[in-house]
């Protein structure tokens, strides 16, 4: 009787025998059908190359899900996630900026708000705070920007120093609207109010003009400090070729004026300026020649001294009968005073 021997177990580190150099190694068809593989060694080959039964470092579909099973997305990779702090590829980064601004600008815009004279800076920048914060907070709402909390707060900032300072407004609009009124009920109260019993409210006076003194030529007046001012008689002048102001046949006459400084000041006579008039009171004109016919009067005069000066006049030739002369020493110290008289003697 034959007894069956046992077949030894395949030494897979054992060089290929004659026959099985292309058999593939560690296949997972061989190792299964046992003596069908040994038998026929092409056929298990085929086998096992079709079926992809085996470990999967052979074949084409075990080599992509190696490849790609347990693999995380790249950042190149559009559409897909990128490491974490990263955003997704394709996108703009996150911008920050309008949020901050509308918070600083509503802190110092409330700062100001609350001063009494520069409340009208804090509006201006409520508003502006208010803007930047509505146009951060959107960009915040899209993903373009990281500080949606502090553009809320710039908006809050900013609607809150517009109030205040609005508020300020009208309290000082009140307050010049009161100041008026009160203003004009004082006004009313005194100009109503009675007179007291046994008065007799007199009668505002009425403007009145002190008429000038009159002296004849040649005397003298004296004013209340001691200034004195004399007016010589007109003497017939003959002006020369170079004489200006005055026209042929009218009649030429020159007068002298003097005054004395008898008061205890110092006063200008660079003012006093005589105006003549003829018989018919026609303004006289003043004529100007080559010989310094008329002189005028020039610079001060001090206590106790005089000043001299000559003025010739033309008068027409139809009223030269009579002339008169007005005078100040000193213009708005003195009244004017006015000289009369008869020009031809």
């Amino acid at each position: 009787m034959t007894t069956p021997t046992d077949k030894p177990e395949p030494n897979p580190w054992a060089p290929p025998q004659p026959g099985e150099a292309d058999a593939p190694v560690g296949s997972g068809a061989s190792a299964a059908s046992g003596t069908s593989a040994a038998s026929d060694p092409s056929t298990a080959s085929v086998t096992s190359a079709a079926s992809g039964t085996g470990d999967g470092l052979g074949t084409a579909d075990g080599l992509g899900k190696h490849a790609t099973a347990g693999m995380p997305g790249h950042p190149g990779m559009p559409g897909q996630p990128g490491p974490p702090g990263m955003p997704p590829y394709g996108m703009p980064p996150a911008r920050s900026g309008l949020g901050v601004g509308a918070l600083v600008i509503g802190i110092v815009g409330l700062l100001f708000g609350i001063v009494p004279f520069l409340f009208w800076l804090g509006g201006i920048m409520g508003v502006l705070a208010l803007v930047l914060g509505i146009v951060g907070h959107g960009r915040a709402g899209r993903g373009e920007a990281t500080d949606r909390g502090q553009a809320v707060a710039g908006i809050v900032l900013g609607a809150v120093t517009i109030v205040v300072s609005a508020a300020w407004l009208v309290l000082f609009l009140l307050a010049a609207n009161t100041v008026s009124d009160t203003n004009d009920s004082v006004l009313e109260i005194e100009s109503s109010a009675p007179a007291p019993r046994g008065t007799r409210s007199a009668p505002a006076p009425e403007p009145t003009e002190t008429a000038p003194a009159v002296r004849a030529f040649g005397e003298t007046y004296t004013y209340g400090d001691g200034v004195k001012v004399t007016v010589s008689a007109p003497r017939p002048y003959t002006p020369d070729r170079f004489a200006a102001g005055y026209e042929k046949g009218d009649t030429t006459v020159r007068l002298t004026i003097t005054i004395v400084n008898g008061s205890d000041r110092t006063i200008d006579v660079t003012t006093a300026l005589p105006g003549a008039r003829d018989a018919e009171g026609a303004t006289a004109g003043t004529v100007f020649d080559g010989s310094r016919g008329t002189e005028m009067f020039r610079g001060k005069v001090l206590p106790g001294k005089q000043a001299k000066a000559g003025y010739v006049f033309a008068l027409p030739a139809g009223a030269d009968g009579e002339m008169q002369l007005e005078l100040a020493p000193q213009l708005a110290k003195y009244d004017s005073v006015i000289w009369t008289g008869p020009v031809k003697q």
